[in-house]
């Protein structure tokens, strides 16, 4: 079982930054994705980045540009880099690890974007 623990998030103005980090409790290497989702309320969990193993990411449209998803190996973290940030991107943002057909949450992370 892996186990995530998310940090980093808070409340930043409108074209502020913020960087969340998700650090698992086994390295990262043996995780085959690893990203980051957002939900805000009355919305379905989105996809906001992905990252494999391998280091391929990808990105939700909404986010592409302002978003970059990272990877510390020996720390076991992945981080997200928020820049440009913009009231839409208001939720509540959950890490997630999937390995061996098992996904894997974090409680989740607030992000207030204020105008």
């Amino acid at each position: 079982q892996v186990q995530l623990v998310e940090s980093g998030g808070g409340l930043v103005q409108a074209g502020g930054s913020l960087r969340l980090s998700c650090a698992a409790s086994r390295s990262i290497l043996g995780i085959d994705t690893m990203g980051w989702y957002r939900q805000a309320p009355g919305k379905q969990r989105e996809l906001v980045a992905a990252i494999t193993s391998g280091g391929n990411t990808n990105y939700a449209d909404s986010v592409k540009g302002r978003f970059t998803i990272s990877r510390d190996n020996a720390k076991n973290t992945v981080y997200q880099h928020m820049n440009s940030l913009k009231p839409e991107d208001t939720s509540v943002y959950y890490c997630k690890a999937r390995r061996a057909g098992w996904t894997y949450w974090g409680q989740g992370t607030q992000v207030t974007v204020s105008s």
